[in-house]
């Protein structure tokens, strides 16, 4: 038999989902259509599934052809904060979903525009997580309703100037108690959302016994400054900032009691490295999907670029990146839901998956050609903003050295 009109058996043949993001038509003879080859979502009970699949086609419908623009401009697109909001997008954290879903929720936002599912990850892991898991009552009436619907946008301000992979141990910033508040003295930077957020989530050492505490700071008290972070390569709607605290006074009741010492942060930031990794796992399916469309419809040398081994092979890599990343962080998932999830877990997902991803991007980029240097195929925004997945949350050999540290039981870092 022809290899090439050889049928695949299963259920797997059947026609595309009428809300998958891929091109039906153009697929409507690909026995293997979907980019999330092993069907983890297979996984998720009928209705995460359904809402799972509505969400998808909202932001691939509503979303990702709108952004590309504001991506080109390094502009943020905030008439779309409410349709985000309508989608429950801000209040996955929330949700009570399983935390399946919500790493699914967060690689499909990524699917349809990496910068896009920063904000909304930071928002919900990072800023909706750290008010309902370490804020007094006073912080969830006073900010969790507006934080839901997006009319309420926080920032999460720990990275500083001069300390980003040593912040544990290096940040600077200081906090003094007085009698009529703490004092927060000290620069962050690259916060993300920190050009337009009404408060962050500031990080800094009490003068009076060392410990880094977290407060609810609002950015328009006397004494902060906002610089936006221009030029970047990727992330570019993204509004990451230079912040600024000149002997800024807040109220006591400021305080995180959940976030008196260090201890509490690195539990939000041991979630946000298994959000990253979502991150990197929807990425991947975006740069797949936007690879093969592109070699299903250029023709070189008299066929079609898909026709050739060499596209091919390189195909077969990215989709199984993409499958391992996704399993990978389904099985993180379970962990998290069940007992046993750790930092190394989260280090270990965040830097494979992002690795994969790197070499996926740089994949595609090179199969477009000369359109693939072009934002308008979508192919170097993918590659660019991939970079920043791989460098943000911890760099990938920081968190290499997480896990070597805990296979081994030698630390690196002293």
């Amino acid at each position: 038999m022809n290899d090439d009109h050889a049928p695949f058996p299963g259920p797997h043949a059947a026609a595309p989902l009428a809300d998958s993001p891929i091109n039906t038509e153009l697929l409507a003879n690909v026995p293997f259509p979907n980019a999330d080859i092993l069907e983890v979502e297979r996984l998720l009970s009928e209705e995460e599934r359904a809402h799972l699949h509505k969400v998808r086609n909202f932001l691939q419908t509503e979303i990702r052809p709108v952004v590309g623009p504001y991506w080109d401009r390094e502009e943020f697109p905030f008439e779309l904060l409410p349709k985000l909001a309508e989608y429950g997008l801000g209040e996955i954290e929330l949700s009570g979903f399983s935390r399946l879903l919500k790493g699914l929720l967060y690689a499909e936002v990524t699917r349809a525009d990496v910068s896009l599912s920063a904000l909304v990850g930071i928002h919900n892991e990072l800023v909706v997580g750290a008010i309902d898991q370490l804020g007094s009552e006073e912080h969830k009436n006073t900010w969790l309703d507006g934080l839901r619907n997006f009319t309420k946008v926080g920032c999460f301000a720990l990275t500083e100037p001069d300390h980003g992979s040593d912040i544990a141990g290096g940040l600077a910033t200081t906090a003094k108690r007085t009698e009529d508040g703490w004092v927060i003295t000290g620069s962050k930077r690259w916060i993300g959302g920190g050009t337009f957020a009404d408060f962050a989530v500031v990080f800094a050492r009490d003068v009076d016994d060392n410990h880094v505490k977290g407060f609810i700071v609002e950015l328009d008290r006397d004494g902060v400054s906002k610089t936006k972070i221009s030029r970047k390569m990727g992330l570019r709607i993204m509004q990451n900032a230079d912040l600024g605290f000149d002997n800024v006074l807040v109220p006591h009741a400021a305080l995180l009691p959940g976030a008196t010492t260090f201890a509490g942060t690195n539990v939000m930031l041991r979630n946000s490295r298994a959000w990253v990794g979502w991150q990197a796992a929807g990425v991947q399916l975006a740069i797949f999907e936007r690879a093969r469309d592109y070699v299903l419809t250029r023709d070189q040398f008299g066929k079609k670029l898909a026709k050739f081994q060499l596209v091919q092979e390189q195909l077969a890599r990215m989709v199984g990146n993409a499958a391992a990343s996704i399993s990978m962080l389904a099985q993180v998932a379970w962990l998290q839901e069940n007992s046993g999830f750790d930092m190394p877990h989260a280090a270990l997902a965040k830097a494979t998956a992002t690795r994969f991803a790197r070499e996926s991007a740089s994949l595609a980029r090179a199969m477009g050609g000369g359109n693939g240097i072009l934002t308008d195929f979508e192919l170097s925004k993918l590659f660019n903003d991939v970079e920043i997945l791989y460098t943000y949350e911890g760099t990938y050999e920081i968190n290499s050295l997480i896990v070597g540290r805990a296979v081994t039981g030698v630390s690196a870092f002293v």
